[in-house]
């Protein structure tokens, strides 16, 4: 996978500033005052930074934003990166200015000296965020050519072993991020249904219990509605659970849970061959889900969830479910499948009740990148939120917040369901263009058990885009990881 890069923590040493190679960035607060790492570079550049406050170059910067002096005199470094920030910075301006650093690092090894920061990890996970880059299907370099290094971050601070003690946990979120992002980003005849459960599969070394089900194992628990989507495809169907139990011994587990479509043709209800290829990012909510459980082992949670992604590929063929079949879901619920490209809450009707029927969880949230009415409604800023609680509603959405992964809550409500009734079945998988992002919740939320708290997540706009995010290049974004997490350290963690 795509690591994040290299950090060291080093003791503040300003004698070695000199022949530091790369980039430095120093800290320099809105009001020009100069700490003790500032003033040594000061000296040694005769002048740069004093001459560089006194011209008010600061006046009309923003909380994060960078002045780059290329070449400094006196210095072995090929830039001096002047960061604007103040002593009472947010966690949000401290992450803005760690994106602003990743952006201009490049390959170079990137010195940030650090004993001005009040808050060095946030500007840490800000450099590691924007530092990602998928290329293991581009062409590698002649064998007479060394790969490129990235290079390395060296944060100096006074207090290095308790910096990098603090920075752990986001040592392990950004692995976690850049996990999802791998997978999303992966092309479909990469990431087929198993390889994709491989790779969960594999991270019962990191201490998570995996649980592979095959499709025999889901024909006797009567998952119809899932296995449905799979029939047209040669790719066999998977369901696929992670266990972290870090917490209280018996306590009820969260459980995040996740539809993972390597590739949606939309069946027999076949998608317009424009923009089809970027339905190798229909596994997004399963790939959250990942790098969640993933993020989760790596710190060592102490909490309990339990992770579920159903892994399937949407194909036609003479196997493949038709418009007008009639399923029957795990719960016992006919389904009248009146589009076959509607099929990531089938996969989610069986997950979701397989997980309440075997883990009795405290409480549910699903994940899918499940309607293109959601990109109408909310465009690539927000996610749809949508749910039966206000008590874990208002829990994520203030995780949501508190990371910046934008997040906004839609209804439900009985006139909703009242569109999914079925002629010929208990319901139908489609209501039409009309609310196309609540009627498909509502779906999901006949598979919720009589007061099990439940938030679904419809990341369709967010989990893969055109063009560049805060901390991402366009492609895959990992929305969700930083949230999500945060909520199980919130909900589960402080209490």
């Amino acid at each position: 996978m795509t690591t994040p890069l290299h950090v060291v923590f080093a003791e503040t040493d300003l004698e070695a500033l000199a022949t530091a190679p790369g980039r430095i960035a120093v800290i320099i607060p809105p009001e020009g005052k100069l700490d003790a790492g500032a003033r040594k570079i000061n000296r040694m550049t005769r002048g740069t930074l004093a001459r560089l406050v006194e011209a008010a170059a600061l006046n009309d910067k923003k909380p994060g934003d960078v002045i780059s002096i290329n070449w400094p005199s006196g210095m072995v470094a090929e830039a001096i990166d002047v960061v604007i920030l103040p002593r009472s910075a947010s966690p949000a301006e401290s992450r803005r200015a760690g994106v602003n650093l990743s952006r201009l690092k490049g390959d170079k090894p990137l010195l940030i000296l650090g004993s001005a920061l009040r808050r060095p990890v946030d500007v840490l996970l800000g450099v590691l965020l924007r530092a990602y880059d998928f290329t293991p299907h581009k062409s590698q370099p002649k064998k007479d050519t060394a790969p490129k290094d990235p290079g390395a971050v060296t944060l100096m601070t006074g207090r290095p072993d308790e910096v990098k003690a603090e920075a752990a946990p986001t040592l392990a979120l950004a692995e976690g991020v850049f996990f999802t992002r791998d997978l999303v980003n992966e092309p479909a005849n990469h990431l087929t249904t198993t390889e994709f459960a491989n790779r969960i599969a594999a991270m019962k070394d990191l201490g998570l219990k995996i649980t592979i089900l095959e499709e025999k194992d889901m024909e006797k628990l009567g998952m119809g509605a899932l296995l449905s989507v799979g029939h047209g495809s040669a790719s066999p169907s998977k369901l696929a659970v992670m266990e972290w139990l870090g917490g209280p011994k018996g306590e009820a587990p969260l459980a995040l849970i996740g539809k993972g479509v390597v590739f949606d043709t939309g069946g027999i209800s076949l998608k317009p061959a424009a923009g089809m290829e970027e339905m190798t990012m229909d596994m997004g909510g399963a790939g959250v889900v990942a790098g969640v459980m993933r993020t989760l082992a790596l710190r060592r949670a102490k909490a309990n969830v339990v992770g579920l992604v159903g892994i399937v590929e949407n194909m036609p063929s003479d196997r493949a479910t038709r418009p007008g079949d009639v399923v029957t879901s795990m719960k016992g619920d006919t389904i009248e499948v009146i589009n076959t490209d509607a099929e990531g809450r089938l996969v989610l009707a069986d997950v979701l009740w397989y997980a309440q029927e075997t883990y009795k969880p405290r409480g549910m949230i699903d994940l899918a990148t499940l309607t293109g009415a959601c990109i109408v409604a909310l465009g690539h800023e927000n996610a749809a939120v949508l749910s039966n609680d206000e008590g874990l509603c208002n829990a994520f959405l203030r995780a949501a917040k508190t990371e910046g992964e934008g997040a906004w809550r839609l209804p439900l409500g009985p006139g909703y369901a009242d569109m999914i009734k079925g002629q010929i079945a208990d319901i139908k998988n489609s209501a039409g263009r009309p609310a196309g992002t609540i009627t498909a919740a509502e779906f999901l939320h006949r598979f919720v058990q009589e007061g099990m708290p439940w938030v679904h997540l419809d990341i369709a706009g967010v989990a893969s885009v055109k063009a560049d995010t805060t901390y991402a290049p366009k492609g895959a974004t990992g929305w969700g990881v930083l949230a999500l997490n945060r909520l199980v350290a919130d909900m589960l963690e402080e209490s």
